[in-house]
């Protein structure tokens, strides 16, 4: 029997951090391809605007607010789209946040919210939906990475290391998965311009908008393959990167994002994490 794909059909389209940039574009895409869509984020201000974009549309977006870090709120979350809307039958586990790292500014409060938003905050969204899709025999299941998870770059030591960290997860759930007819996939997108990205302090090549980056996604979840990773033109190359030794890879990426030519500030008093 062929591995189970998502179909509007069949039941609700779940994606969280879908307030803004991809998440958001994402969730409107999959409504205007007919899916009823629970849109999920922290900010309840971004969410409420959403169902305005959905006018004329063949599917429709309910927003269900909640942190990805409270994982009892997550729980409930899940529970309450399943009672008022239907069977969870596609999950873009998509929240997540980018928080610079530099080295010569050196501390682990970036470090420490990046793992609770970007893992933690996937896991706890993944571990009760998987359980009722496990109890159905089906569902499909997509993971937001990046290409940033193929070696370090510049500033995304945190981040790259996250999602270093849900791609090595993802790719090991998925041989128990798929034997419950779970598909799983993880996106590894470049760079896409979104608030995120507004953050980072190196060049972007190929930088691509939200909405081109949700019908690139939307497509790759259509067709079902392990990976969805774009645009090829920057992809590509840096796949065939990671075959050489370390100082080539450093040498080309120095160049590519132009850190090269960064000078290091003044230290800073290292600071603790919160909490």
């Amino acid at each position: 029997m062929a591995l189970y794909r998502a179909s509007p059909n069949d039941g609700v389209a779940w994606v969280t951090g879908a307030s803004t940039g991809i998440g958001r574009a994402l969730a409107i895409h999959l409504a205007r391809n007919g899916y009823t869509v629970a849109a999920t984020a922290r900010a309840e201000d971004g969410l409420a605007s959403i169902t305005d974009e959905v006018e004329n549309l063949k599917g429709r977006i309910f927003v269900f607010p909640c942190d990805v870090m409270d994982e009892a709120g997550m729980e409930r979350t899940v529970a309450s789209i399943e009672k008022s809307l239907g069977p969870i039958v596609l999950a873009v586990f998509n929240a997540g946040t980018y928080l610079p790292v530099r080295g010569d500014r050196l501390e682990t409060t970036n470090f420490v919210r990046s793992y609770q938003i970007n893992v933690f905050g996937t896991l706890n969204g993944l571990v009760p939906l998987s359980d009722r899709m496990r109890d159905r025999g089906f569902g499909q299941i997509v993971v937001m990475g990046s290409v940033t998870s193929f070696f370090g770059m510049p500033s995304a030591s945190a981040y790259g290391s996250t999602k270093a960290a849900l791609n090595n997860l993802i790719e090991g759930l998925r041989f128990d998965f798929e034997k419950l007819n779970i598909r799983t996939q993880i996106i590894n997108p470049g760079f896409v311009a979104t608030p995120l990205t507004d953050k980072t302090s190196f060049s972007m090549p190929a930088l691509l908008t939200a909405p081109d980056a949700a019908r690139r996604i939307a497509n790759g979840i259509s067709r079902g393959g392990y990976e969805i990773t774009f645009p090829k033109r920057l992809v590509w190359p840096l796949k065939f990167l990671r075959m050489f030794p370390k100082p080539v890879v450093f040498f080309v990426m120095y160049r590519l994002t132009g850190w090269n030519k960064r000078s290091l500030g003044p230290r800073k008093k290292r600071r603790r994490a919160a909490g």
